[in-house]
């Protein structure tokens, strides 16, 4: 693992604006796709399942869902057409490349099988479980960690993450609709961010006590 990232990092140090211009920004980033392919590999293919793949686990997953959430609310709010663009050349192109963007266009042709509209990728993205990047898979795998990882101290953040898998795997297309996706998204943006203060105050932030302060 530390010998990928490493020589990721080394060959990174090398580029700069005129070899990118030169390489193509697209091969570049197929680039930066498989080294990171690469090293998720060798870390579920070699690392001990131990408290530390947990947690890398848990934070891939964190990310994930923030991203997805991040990525589906700008095409959704920020580039949402004119009512003459609806359905238009462009709104499909943009909808097909959040879908790409998310390793999720074969997925979306598999379950649905025809034109690709707002309200269908909002139920990919946001509820199915079966999709690797949706928000339902990413809270599925988050809980169980927790599960494991949290004792009687850090209760509140198995709570949370309890919560936010109840509302996504009980949830339904309509519900969300009815809500506002906008709305949604931001909501579930706010209760991630507070699990994610919650793990970081229970386990990566250590507490000093005054006597341990000034020993």
């Amino acid at each position: 693992m530390y010998e990928d990232i490493n020589a990721t990092w080394l060959e990174m140090r090398n580029q700069d604006y005129a070899r990118l211009q030169a390489r193509g920004i697209s091969a570049f980033f197929d680039w930066i796709k498989t080294r990171s392919h690469q090293f998720r590999g060798i870390t579920f293919g070699t690392m001990l399942r131990d408290e530390g793949y947990s947690f890398i686990r848990l934070g891939t997953f964190i990310e994930r869902a923030d991203n997805t959430a991040r990525l589906l609310d700008v095409k959704y709010h920020t580039l949402l057409p004119s009512a003459a663009e609806v359905g238009g050349a462009v709104d499909y192109y943009q909808w097909s490349a959040l879908l790409r963007s998310l390793s999720a266009f074969d997925s979306y042709r598999k379950v649905y099988r025809d034109l690709i509209t707002p309200t269908k990728v909002a139920e990919l993205l946001v509820l199915r479980e079966d999709v690797p990047r949706s928000l339902h898979a990413c809270m599925n795998d988050i809980y169980e960690i927790l599960k494991v990882l949290c004792d009687g101290d850090s209760l509140e953040a198995e709570r949370l993450a309890g919560e936010l898998h109840a509302q996504l795997h009980y949830g339904r297309t309509e519900q969300v609709i009815k809500m506002g996706l906008h709305e949604y998204l931001m909501a579930f943006l706010d209760k991630l961010s507070l699990l994610n203060n919650e793990i970081n105050r229970h386990f990566l932030v250590l507490v000093y006590t005054q006597d341990q302060v000034f020993a």
